[in-house]
C-alpha cells in the first residue's frame, strides 16, 4: 500500500511549545503525578517527546492504573464506588468501572457550587449579530434544576429519551444538561435537517419529549420551522410533551409547553446517581445509505473521555474560553458542551460560518476572547483562498490554539495558520469520529507541531497502522485500528439487540480490534498522518491511494473551490478515476486547467494520481455534518439507482446527485 510520497529526513517543526509553556500544561503536572502515585514512568527531563512517548505507552500498557490515575486527577464524584476499572477488555463489551455510579451533569455543573465562581460565564452566546449574551453557572444550574425538575413532572425517567431540535443556543446545552440529571437520554439535531432527516433519526429511539425551536437565522436570514416542527410531532407518536422555544417570537402552538415556563423555577437540581455504563445521548452516522446508525455512549464513559480530552490534550480549565464552530447534529457540539466539565467558558455561535464574510468566526473569536478556536479544514482553506489576514487585522492575542477537524488538514493550512494568524500559534489538527465522540490522535500542548500532521496519538488509545492480514506498520501507510478498548466507545446501537450491526460496523474485517475505516500512517517519531476514508479508497493498478492527498493539492490551486475524487471499478474489469471539481467564481474548465491541474498531480505526487478526466460540476455533495459524499457518488457511478444509493436526508442537497446518476446511466449504456 502507498499514497501520496512521504517526507524524507527529519523536517522541522513548524512550532514548538517554550519550556514555560511545557511546565504550566496539565498533562506535565499528571505526568508527575502518575509517575508518584500510580506507578507511571518517570518523566524524562528536558525532553517533552520522550517523556509524552513514555506516558502514552504506559497509557495503553497499564489501562487501569492510567484511567484511575485520570480519574483522581480530575476528581471524579462517584457515587457508589467502583469495584475495579476494567473488568472485561474484550471488544465489543468492554466493561468499565463496574459497580460505578455518577451524573455526568453533576460534573458539568460542579463549578457553579464555588461562590467565587458562580457569577463567572458559563456560557457565551453569540450570533450572526456578534453581540455577545452571557449566561453565569449559577444561572445555567439554576435553568438546569429548573427544566430537570419539569421534565420529572411530565414522568421522564432514568433510560427515556428527550429530544432536541434546536440550534447552537443556551436552550440546547441547558436541555441536554436537565436531561442527563435525570438520568434520561438526550438526542439532538440542529434545525436545518428537513423533517424526513429528523424522523429518520428521532424515530429510532421514540422519545417522550421534543424541546424545539420555531426556525432559526442563518445567512441574514429567518427561516421558519413550524411546519417541520408540526410533521414531527405527527411523525412522534411516543411523544408526551413538546416544548417550544421561540427564537424567532412566535406563540406557543396549543398542547406545548412555553420554554420560559419550564426554566424560570428556582429548583436545584438533582443528579440522579446511574451506572457508569448508563447511556448519556443517541449520536447519529452520516447514514448516506440505509437509516442513520443511532449510536448510544454511556454517562461514565464520556465523562471520563472528554475529561481526559480537555485536559490533559486541549489543556482547558477555568479562565478559558473554548469555541468550536459546530451545530447540534455533529458530535463538536457534544464535545464543546463538555468544556462545561473542566470549568471552561464554554463560546456558543449560532450562524453561518462565512456570513457576512469569510472572517465571521475569526470575528467570533475576537469578541468572545476565545482561548481555543476550533473549526473545520474546509473553513482554515477557505480563509486562505479568501486571502485573509485575521491576526493582523483582529485582535486574537488570546487565540493560544487553532483546532480542526472534520477533514484533514492540508499542509497549506498549517502554514497559512501560522503566517496569518501567529507565529506562535499552537495548531492542532485532530481526528476521530462520532463514533467514539472523542479523538483518536491530535492535540498535545508539549510536543511540537509538524506541517501535515497530528502531534501524537491520544492518551489512553493503542492506535496502529495495520496491513491487511494484521501486521502493525510504522513509516507506511495502513487501516486506522484501536486494538484496546476505550471508554467511550459505544455501549451499543439502538434497535439492535444481538448487537450484529454494531459488530459488523467495527470489528468485522479483524475480530475483536477496531477498524475505524481511516487511512493512516504513525510516523517513526511519533505523528500522524490521515489519508483519508479507507472504505472509499482509491486502488490504481494496485495501489492504493488517499482522496485526502488528491484533494489537497488540487485545492490548493486558486481556480479550484472544492474537489471529488472517485475510483470506479468497472465490469470489464477496468478502472476509472474521474476527478470533479467546483470552479471558483470566474474560472472555466478548459484544456488549459485540465492541463495544469494532471500537472500538479503528476509532480506533487505521482503520475498514478492523475485523474482518467476531470468534469466540473456545480458544486460537491456533502453530508448534513460537512463531509463529502464519497462511497454514494460511487456507487451512482456504477449505475446503482439514487434511492438504492443514498439517504436523500442525509444529504445537504440531494438535487446535486443527478448529475453523477445520470453520468452512471450514460457510462452503463455505452458499455451496452
Amino acid at each position: 500500500m502507498t499514497t501520496a510520497p512521504q517526507p524524507t529526513g527529519r523536517p522541522e517543526p513548524l512550532w514548538t511549545p517554550g519550556e514555560d509553556r511545557v511546565a504550566r500544561a496539565a498533562v506535565t503536572r499528571f505526568h508527575a503525578r502518575a509517575a508518584t502515585d500510580h506507578g507511571a514512568p518517570a518523566p524524562v527531563p528536558g525532553d517533552p517527546a520522550a517523556s509524552y512517548a513514555a506516558l502514552h505507552r504506559w497509557s495503553v500498557e497499564q489501562p487501569e492504573h492510567f484511567w484511575q490515575a485520570l480519574t483522581e486527577w480530575c476528581g471524579v464524584r462517584f457515587g457508589h464506588p467502583y469495584e475495579r476499572v476494567l473488568a472485561d477488555r474484550t471488544m465489543p463489551g468492554a466493561t468499565w468501572f463496574p459497580g460505578a455510579t455518577l451524573n455526568y451533569a453533576e460534573h458539568a455543573l460542579r463549578h457553579a457550587e464555588d461562590p467565587a465562581h458562580a457569577t463567572e460565564p458559563a456560557l457565551l452566546h453569540t450570533d450572526e449579530t456578534l453581540e455577545v449574551r452571557t449566561v453565569t453557572w449559577a444561572e445555567l444550574r439554576r435553568a438546569v434544576g429548573s427544566l430537570a425538575a419539569e421534565l420529572r413532572r411530565l414522568g421522564v425517567r432514568p433510560g427515556d429519551r428527550v429530544s432536541g431540535y434546536l440550534p447552537n443556543t443556551p436552550h440546547a446545552v441547558v436541555a441536554l444538561l436537565a436531561t442527563a440529571a435525570v438520568g434520561a437520554v438526550w438526542t439532538s439535531c440542529a434545525p436545518d435537517f428537513g423533517a424526513r432527516s429528523v424522523l429518520d433519526r428521532f424515530q429510532q429511539v421514540e422519545p417522550v419529549v421534543l424541546i424545539t425551536v420555531d426556525g432559526y437565522h442563518y445567512a441574514g436570514k429567518r427561516h421558519d420551522r413550524t411546519d417541520v416542527v408540526a410533521e414531527l410531532r405527527r411523525g412522534l407518536p411516543t411523544l408526551r410533551a413538546v416544548v417550544h422555544v421561540p427564537l424567532l417570537g412566535t406563540p406557543t402552538p396549543d398542547g406545548a409547553l412555553a420554554w420560559d415556563d419550564v426554566t424560570s423555577g428556582s429548583d436545584e437540581p438533582l443528579f440522579e446517581q446511574v451506572p457508569f455504563d448508563h447511556p448519556l445521548w443517541v449520536l447519529y452516522s452520516s447514514g448516506t445509505t440505509g437509516l442513520p446508525k443511532a449510536i448510544v455512549q454511556s454517562q461514565g464513559g464520556i465523562l471520563v473521555e472528554h475529561l481526559k480530552q480537555l485536559t490533559l490534550h486541549c489543556d482547558l480549565g477555568p479562565g478559558d474560553r473554548f469555541f468550536w464552530y459546530t451545530s447540534t447534529g455533529w458530535m463538536m457540539w457534544n464535545f464543546l458542551v463538555s468544556g462545561l466539565l473542566v470549568g471552561t467558558t464554554v463560546v456558543l455561535y449560532d450562524g453561518s460560518p462565512g456570513h457576512p464574510d469569510t472572517a465571521a468566526q475569526w470575528r467570533a473569536a475576537e469578541r468572545t476572547g476565545t482561548t481555543l478556536f476550533g473549526t473545520s479544514a474546509a473553513y482554515v482553506m477557505a480563509c486562505r483562498k479568501a486571502g485573509l489576514h485575521p491576526g493582523r487585522d483582529l485582535d486574537l492575542s488570546r487565540v493560544r490554539c487553532v483546532a480542526t477537524t472534520g477533514s484533514p488538514l492540508p499542509p497549506d493550512g498549517f502554514r497559512w495558520i501560522h503566517d496569518e494568524v501567529s507565529a506562535d500559534m499552537w495548531i492542532a489538527s485532530v481526528s476521530g469520529g462520532t463514533d467514539v465522540c472523542s479523538c483518536f490522535a491530535g492535540a498535545v500542548p508539549t510536543l511540537p507541531v509538524y506541517i501535515g500532521e497530528l502531534q501524537a496519538p491520544c492518551l489512553g488509545t493503542d492506535l496502529q497502522a495495520w496491513d491487511p492480514h494484521g501486521k502493525p506498520l510504522v513509516d507506511e501507510v495502513g487501516e486506522l485500528v484501536v486494538a484496546a478498548p476505550l471508554p467511550s466507545m459505544p455501549v451499543r446501537f439502538w434497535n439492535d439487540p444481538d448487537g450484529t450491526r454494531y459488530r459488523e460496523s467495527y470489528f468485522e474485517t479483524y475480530p475483536g480490534v477496531w477498524r475505524h475505516g481511516d487511512w493512516i500512517t504513525l510516523t517513526s517519531r511519533g505523528t500522524v498522518v490521515i489519508h483519508g476514508r479507507s472504505d472509499s479508497t482509491l486502488n490504481r493498478q494496485g495501489v492504493r491511494m488517499g482522496s485526502a492527498d488528491i484533494y489537497e493539492a488540487v485545492e490548493r490551486l486558486p481556480e479550484i473551490r472544492e474537489s471529488l475524487v472517485i475510483g470506479v471499478e468497472e465490469p470489464d474489469g477496468g478502472y476509472w478515476m474521474p476527478l470533479f471539481v467546483h470552479l471558483a467564481p470566474g474560472a472555466t474548465l478548459d484544456d488549459t486547467l485540465r492541463d495544469k491541474i494532471k500537472r500538479t498531480l503528476r509532480e506533487q505526487l505521482s503520475p498514478r494520481h492523475v485523474p482518467d478526466e476531470v468534469i466540473a460540476v456545480p458544486a460537491v455533495p456533502h453530508t448534513l455534518t460537512g463531509k463529502r459524499i464519497e462511497v454514494p457518488v460511487k456507487r451512482l457511478l456504477q449505475g446503482v439507482p439514487l434511492e438504492k444509493a443514498v439517504n436523500p436526508g442525509s444529504v445537504d442537497d440531494i438535487g446535486l446527485l443527478a448529475f453523477y446518476e445520470r453520468l452512471g446511466r450514460e457510462r452503463a449504456a455505452a458499455r451496452g
